[in-house]
């Protein structure tokens, strides 16, 4: 059986970032339920360790199989790569194969982008966001230049700003982004730029936070993505206490956010627990005046399945 292949260049042509947050949003608000998706399953491999993300909708099921080698980026090789499966629910026969990691690069930022724009859209009459919001990225890697170009196609007018670690890396980052025409400032004063921020966007493997949670403007919004894991965090208890909180899953936050782990207790979870996208999508969530707002994640395999499937009826096959 010869199954059509999109390569990476293929998944980036049919999910453009404007695209891909609207196929998010339209999904949860029909059949995706962020609590039906099982927990990663995760085995040895050889100097490293094999990922496999399942996940199904009533049309397609899909299967991310990643692996994750540590020591390739000295080899000048990738340190994620994989395949992505796509099957027919109808018949559970396979009907596409994708690339697999430049899915991850596009669907973390644009569920976290989405999250943004709905949360704007929900401040309070005098807590909206400026028309040409101020962006802090902390990260300069793939999953910070993503999620530039994702607020760039929300908020076309934004104003971007990163902190990053290697001086070497911020500049590669800017002189990649200036040639789509996107300016990136790099601050140094971290304290400073955190608290005149209107968005802020952590995409770093940190395991401390990254700033004081009581920097943040009190109407802005943070997207912490680059973690999961107990053991790894980017924002602290101050700001987990002063936000108003959306996850992707409460099922796989509870189980895997580190960000959350020392402030939400077993109570918070079965009495109060956060808001997920899929409220978001369906109108289900509100703001508090004065309040900061955090949508936290660590990336769940319907994310996956929703851009697979757009590629496959949208995009072109490589071959």
């Amino acid at each position: 059986m010869s199954l059509p292949y999109f390569d990476a260049a293929a998944v980036a042509a049919a999910l453009p970032f404007d695209r891909t947050m609207r196929a998010i949003e339209e999904a949860l608000r029909q059949d995706i339920d962020p609590e039906a998706d099982g927990p990663r399953l995760f085995a040895d491999a050889p100097d490293g360790e094999f990922l496999l993300m399942p996940a199904q909708s009533a049309r397609f099921c899909g299967l991310k199989a990643l692996t994750m080698a540590p020591n390739n980026p000295a080899r000048g090789l990738e340190k994620i790569q994989g395949v992505y499966v796509l099957y027919s629910s109808d018949t559970l026969a396979p009907v596409a194969i994708m690339e697999g990691s430049s899915l991850t690069a596009i669907r973390t930022p644009a569920v976290a982008i989405s999250a943004v724009r709905q949360l704007a859209a929900l401040a309070a009459p005098g807590d909206e966001l400026p028309e040409s919001p101020r962006v802090l990225v902390f990260g300069v890697g793939t999953q910070g230049r993503s999620s530039i170009l994702a607020m760039q196609a929300a908020f076309p007018a934004a104003r971007f700003e990163v902190v990053g670690r290697r001086p070497e890396r911020v500049e590669a980052l800017r002189s990649d982004l200036a040639t789509l025409g996107i300016e990136v400032a790099h601050r140094e004063d971290v304290d400073a730029a955190v608290s005149e921020a209107d968005v802020i966007v952590t995409a770093t493997t940190s395991s401390t936070p990254l700033f004081d949670g009581s920097l943040v403007q009190p109407n802005a919004i943070v997207a912490a993505i680059g973690t999961h894991g107990y053991d790894a965090r980017e924002v602290d208890d101050v700001l987990v206490a002063r936000a108003d909180i959306v996850v992707e899953g409460r099922a796989s936050a509870q189980r895997e956010n580190g960000n959350l782990h020392t402030y939400f207790t077993e109570a918070d979870w079965r009495e109060r627990p956060p808001s997920s996208v899929r409220d978001l999508a369906r109108g289900e969530v509100s703001r508090r005046a004065g309040h900061p707002a955090l949508y936290t994640g660590v990336g769940m395999s319907w994310e996956d399945l929703v851009c697979a499937t757009v590629v496959f009826e949208e995009g072109t096959p490589s071959h």
